[in-house]
């Protein structure tokens, strides 16, 4: 098994309120566990505004960062909808298809929260049919299993730990949960 001495964090954290002082939090968490925090978004760009061309070059330099990292921890705190931030979704799919473990918590406010098809509920509408299956407004069936994310998310997280706080954007605790289960993994 390969050292593990790098952990790329991903989750919509670059777009979180005092964004740059929760990744400062988080790295210094990774550091303390003996791991360098690698983050997107951490590269010098060329790009000065907004644009496709920045778009492009961000993409590039969080795939380079991806790779250069031995692990990831990805927080699929629910963002902008009922499950995980879509680009975080995707780097622990990069991620997991280059071989890297992959670690996760979600943060919620409150613990009905925790159950992905409640997130979903309570978002959209949603109401179980005739056959037991649980549907949106559309009439859509809605993944039930009982997770706290799509299954796909979940089933690739060597561990998925779901915290109950008040702050779901600002809490650690499952970050520093994962680095512990990570520091385990590495031995």
């Amino acid at each position: 098994m390969r050292r593990i001495t790098s952990v790329f964090l991903a989750g919509p954290d670059l777009w979180f309120p005092d964004a740059a002082a929760l990744l400062e939090r988080k790295r210094a968490l990774c550091q303390a566990a003996g791991f360098v925090g690698i983050a997107g978004g951490d590269g010098v760009l060329v790009e000065t505004e907004p644009s496709e061309a920045m778009a492009r070059e961000l993409y590039a330099d969080a795939l380079s960062r991806l790779r250069m990292a031995d692990a990831v921890i990805a927080n699929f705190t629910p963002w902008r909808g009922a499950g995980a931030d879509t680009g975080t979704a995707f780097e622990a799919g990069f991620a997991a298809a280059l071989g890297k473990p992959v670690f996760a918590y979600l943060n919620v406010a409150e613990e009905e929260d925790a159950d992905y098809r409640g997130r979903v509920e309570a978002l959209f509408g949603a109401e179980a049919g005739e056959d037991g299956r649980w549907r949106d407004p559309d009439g859509g069936e809605i993944e039930d299993f009982g997770l706290p994310e799509n299954l796909m998310l979940w089933a690739e997280a060597r561990r998925f730990y779901v915290i109950v706080t008040p702050e779901p954007y600002q809490d650690v605790t499952g970050l520093q949960l994962c680095l512990e289960a990570l520091q385990l993994y590495a031995d």
